[in-house]
């Protein structure tokens, strides 16, 4: 395939002008509901079935669409213009009409396309990146072009005339590899992924470089590890569904009842009154006039889902997503970024998650290492944190570096010679490259940042490292300048876990410095050592039990004669073919004994701030966290460690090397920590079951898209609301995948928070917005829905119980004006300031009590039971809001001693009754009031009986004698005590089961939240006790961070300098 002519812009839009109408309608049509009002609509349009006028359909019906629609376009122009920002990133290209691209890009730029590197500013084409972006890690990479290439330098003309063509592998998204060949002159090149700079990784220490498009936009990898964005809807959205299509099939055989009664009625007892009641055209079949009512119902009784509900559903989302959006408490000023809600429609799945899926790299940590504690012949530094040791007598210290034991720079000052060797080991024993910019002004470029936080320690003690040679280092000890020759470097790997140098000082002396894992290291002592190394072991333990990253140090000084046999094995091992690393691994072995130990080193791994307390409150509320991570085992096993998810009391239960089921068979599993190809196919049963069963799980090396494929295989088999979180490229993919997607605003640049649903800055807000929002909206929603749905059967039905005793005729039972305003006006208010505004605890106990949060997990609040529960409710309240009115106006006379019981008195009972029962209900309902809920209840029932009023005056009479034919007849029925009467009789007996019920469940099986409600007025809310993680036993060693083998044989070539 040769190099990609795609269009390099990116898209995590949905929509664009052609395709906004038609998608958004599709996707709003996916809602049952919306397809069950559309096709009511078009049987009002039939008017021999339709007792209803076609506008009380269409014009909330486009209501919805277009709420609905402003609402997705809104979302969408987000995203719009987070595309924008990443599409209008500067690169200099150099565009010759006949080939590809050159890209010129300069230091900490981002690279904008996949490029083969044609050359750079270092020697021999060298190229140092870093690729946060893709993988997650901070550490720098070196990339070099292929010597032919590497020629043409930054001569502008040679590379406009390059005219090289490239095949090479199709697009995928497979980050560490890339297979290809370059043409050029009559001969064939071999490329793979060392050449290649992908989309997304950063220029560091190289001032430029050039590059030829391999793939742009769509087809770079970094992109095709992002995944499509997908269209989500709640567990609540999906179960409406379901609801909804259940309601039409209640709807459907109420129809049926109705239509068969008055096929009865009409062939026994409507022939008789066809002579004064005959319609326009006569039906003589009973059936077919049974089959026109069961339309004319179906029509009538529509209102058990009105379209009001998604109207409100909608503006509560929207009203939930406006709440986080100005949190003050999920403001971090540092930065000026406030949380940001991206997709409104998602906010009670907040209240539901089960499953939290994060990154490690920038949203658990900082990825920021600070040199704290050491320990040095026996002795321990850093105990203290009082006033940090002031450096001012160094000039090149790094004013950012903190150390708050004085009592080490006087050790250093007073010349303690071990002191001394032990950061003169820190200054030397490293691969960190320097650069100084200005006079004073040091730069270090480090491989991994525990590095650079040693070397920088030695600095700030007077051990300044001030530049390399393929043969030398230079260090300023103490204000003097020191130039060792760098003999040999015996680099760092996995199987290893330490590194050393062999230096020869000014007068003549060779001597080994090795920092490593004190495992691996105290092995390698000299028998004096034993005391020594006890004592350091124990401080290690300390150290460890803090969180803080160990390695040991030491040192040997040899003899010439032993060197120079040593480096003439070592020269030999390393020009072998045959098994050249295990040879040069056994010379390694050689010289890397009976050393003598100087101490050791504590470095913390800095969290971001509140992650573990954060972590531990979101434990407590059963929500289990797994980290997926594209580091190795040992780096995510040391995070899981520093923020508390693994402790010493688990068993350590490792899948490391199995690729089959037979493999990777264990039991008694408390956490889980799996490499990447325990996701293949054969193992993902397997792997869904063993992992849903721990505590914890944590993913390593795993790519973007298996990310994806771990949330993926947690929807598919555990059926559990999904979140993940997640703040650089790499992260695209698996947030698109989870239900929730949160984007943080870190320092790998916005591409998570442009896919995300929710952004804010800091991986803490994460418990305010599930336990206070989320949690507050799942409740919210749910009452809301109870509710609504219990209002509206009370409202329909009193149409089912009328229809017995009006020969089945779809006569209503209300004044067709209080039908289209009782959703709109009458009860739409009070419902909604309840959806927005009603908690049962207060932000701080929502975040005190993590229990609080389960309901939502067991989707307690609002499912199938309780839905059946509203509608028992709601049929009967309809029941009592017909009958006793009904049995009350049986032959019953007025006050004046005239009959009250006609139709329009008995209409005008029955709505009143029904206001004023919806209206205690709500007030039963709602937990928390405010000045806004009681205006709206208050305001419903005065603007009820305003309308009513003014509906049946004589003066709109008289302007509209058709539409308003109930002249005078509210205030004829309501100046009748026995009307009131009935209304409060109705009334009570509405509410008196529902009152009866809650206090005998809130007394003999009370919830959490009762129980907490009762407690908090006799005492003050408890914190959530989170215990301190000591580790005892197992070391962690500050390599965990070196993701790859060092620097040393780059260095030691000369290629770099």
């Amino acid at each position: 395939m040769c190099c990609s002519k795609t269009n390099n812009r990116i898209k995590t839009s949905k929509y664009n002008i052609l395709t906004f109408l038609p998608v958004n309608l599709f996707e709003q049509f996916q809602r049952v509901a919306n397809a069950y009002f559309l096709f009511l609509l078009i049987l009002q349009l039939i008017p021999e079935i339709s007792s209803l006028s076609w506008f009380t359909t269409i014009v909330p019906l486009m209501v919805v669409f277009t709420i609905t629609a402003v609402k997705d376009v809104t979302d969408d122009c987000f995203r719009h213009k987070s595309d924008n920002q990443v599409n209008n990133r500067q690169a200099e290209v150099l565009i010759d009409a006949l080939r590809d691209d050159r890209i010129y890009l300069t230091s900490l730029f981002f690279s904008q396309a996949d490029l083969l590197l044609l050359s750079s500013s270092e020697p021999h084409g060298l190229c140092y990146i870093e690729t946060a972006e893709l993988d997650g890690e901070t550490n720098l990479k070196v990339r070099q072009a292929l010597p032919v290439t590497s020629e043409l330098g930054a001569d502008i003309r040679r590379l406009a005339e390059f005219d090289g063509g490239v095949v090479c592998e199709p697009p995928n998204n497979k980050l560490d590899k890339f297979t290809g060949v370059l043409f050029w002159k009559d001969n064939r090149y071999s490329l793979n992924n060392e050449q290649m700079l992908l989309r997304g990784c950063v220029l560091r220490n190289t001032g430029w470089c050039f590059g030829m498009v391999i793939f742009a936009g769509p087809d770079t990898k970094l992109m095709q590890n992002s995944g499509r964005t997908k269209f989500k809807r709640t567990s609540i959205d999906r179960l409406m569904n379901a609801l909804v299509l259940w309601i039409f099939g209640f709807l459907v055989c109420m129809g049926i009842i109705l239509a068969i009664g008055n096929s009865i009625w009409e062939q026994q007892v409507g022939a008789h009154f066809r002579i004064y009641l005959y319609w326009s055209e006569v039906v003589n079949s009973s059936v077919f006039s049974g089959f026109l009512t069961f339309w004319s119902y179906i029509i009538i009784l529509n209102s058990v889902v009105p379209i009001s509900l998604y109207v409100s559903v909608e503006v509560i989302r929207l009203g939930h997503s406006y709440f986080i959006n100005w949190d003050r408490k999920m403001y971090y000023p540092k930065k000026d970024i406030p949380a940001e809600v991206r997709t409104t429609t998602l906010n009670e799945e907040l209240g539901q998650v089960e499953y939290i899926f994060s990154d490690k790299t920038g949203t658990i940590t900082q990825n920021i290492m600070t040199f704290n504690k050491c320990s040095i012949n026996g002795k321990t530094y850093g105990k203290s944190k009082t006033v940090p040791v002031d450096f001012s007598f160094n000039p090149l210290a790094d004013r950012k570096f903190q150390f708050y034991d004085h009592s080490l720079i006087e050790s250093i000052k007073l010349g303690d010679s071990m002191v001394h060797e032990f950061f003169r080991l820190l200054s030397l024993c490293h691969t960190v490259m320097s650069e100084e910019k200005n006079a004073g002004e040091l730069i270090y470029q480090v491989q991994s940042p525990d590095e650079g936080a040693l070397v920088t320690a030695a600095r700030n003690f007077g051990f300044i490292f001030k530049s390399r040679t393929p043969e030398t280092i230079t260090v300023e000890e103490m204000g003097k300048l020191v130039t060792y020759q760098l003999l040999a470097i015996l680099d760092f790997n996995n199987i290893r876990k330490r590194m050393s140098v062999i230096v020869q000082t000014p007068d003549g002396q060779i001597k080994l410095y090795c920092k490593g894992a004190d495992t691996v290291l105290f092995e390698r002592l000299h028998p004096s050592n034993e005391e020594l190394m006890y004592l350091t072991s124990d401080h290690l333990e300390e150290f460890a039990g803090e969180g803080l990253r160990t390695l040991a140090l030491a040192y040997k000084s040899l003899t010439e004669e032993h060197f120079k046999e040593w480096f003439k094995i070592l020269q030999e091992e390393n020009t072998s073919l045959d098994n050249r690393n295990e040879h040069l691994a056994a010379a390694y072995e050689e010289i890397e004994k009976d050393m003598m130990l100087l101490g050791a080193t504590a470095v913390e791994d800095k969290l971001q701030e509140g992650v573990t307390e954060t972590i531990a409150s979101l434990s407590l509320a059963n929500i289990k966290i797994w980290v997926l991570t594209g580091d190795k085992q040992e780096t995510a096993m040391n995070i899981g460690y520093s923020c508390h998810m693994l402790t010493d009391t688990m068993n350590e239960i490792f899948i490391v090397t199995g690729h089959t089921v037979m493999e990777n068979q264990h039991s008694d599993r408390e956490y889980f920590v799996l490499q990447a190809h325990a996701l293949e196919a054969d193992l993902e049963n397997e792997f869904v079951e063993v992992a849903c069963m721990c505590q914890t799980v944590i993913c390593c090396r795993v790519t973007p898209c298996q990310k994806a494929q771990v949330v993926e295989l947690v929807k598919k088999h555990r059926k559990a609301v999904t979140l993940a979180i997640g703040d650089g490229a790499n992260d695209i993919s698996m947030i698109k995948s989870a239900h929730i997607g949160i984007g943080i605003s870190g320092e790998e640049g916005m591409q998570a928070v442009l896919a995300s649903d929710y952004s804010f800055a800091q991986f803490r807000y994460l418990k305010r917005l599930l336990f206070v929002h989320g949690r507050w909206s799942y409740f919210r929603m749910c009452k809301f829905l109870c509710y609504f749905f219990y209002k509206n059967f009370s409202f329909t039905l009193v149409h089912f119980w009328f229809g017995f005793f009006c020969g089945f005729s779809a006569q209503t039972v209300y004044d067709q004006w209080f039908i289209t305003l009782f959703n709109i006006v009458y009860a739409s208010l009070p419902v909604l300031a309840m959806g927005l505004f009603d908690q049962d605890v207060n932000d701080q106990n929502s975040m005190d009590y993590a229990k609080l949060y389960e309901p939502g997990q067991l989707n307690l609040l609002f499912n199938k039971h309780t839905f059946f529960i509203c509608i028992a409710h709601g049929v009967y309240t309809s029941f009592a809001l017909f009958f006793i009115p009904y049995g009350a106006f049986y032959n019953t006379a007025g006050e004046d001693g005239k009959h009250i019981a006609d139709y329009q008195s008995f209409a005008v009972t029955v709505a009143t009754s029904l206001v004023i029962v919806v209206s205690v209900q709500i007030a039963l309902d709602t937990s928390y009031w405010t000045a806004i809920n009681r205006f709206f209840v208050l305001g419903s029932i005065a603007v009820y009986f305003a309308i009513l009023f003014a509906m049946h005056s004589d003066g709109i009479f008289v302007i509209f004698p058709n539409h308003f034919p109930f002249v005078g007849n509210a205030r004829n029925s309501l100046s009748q005590i026995s009307v009131w009467l009935v209304i409060l009789l109705t009334t009570v007996v509405s509410v008196m089961p529902v009152i009866t019920f809650r206090f005998l469940k809130e007394d003999l099986n009370p919830t959490i939240t009762d129980q907490l409600q009762k407690s908090r007025r006799k005492q003050k809310p408890l914190q959530n006790y989170i215990p301190r993680v000591y580790r005892r036993n197992s070391r962690r060693s500050a390599y965990a961070f070196s993701h790859q083998e060092g620097f040393g044989e780059l260095i030691t070539s000369g290629k770099n300098m």
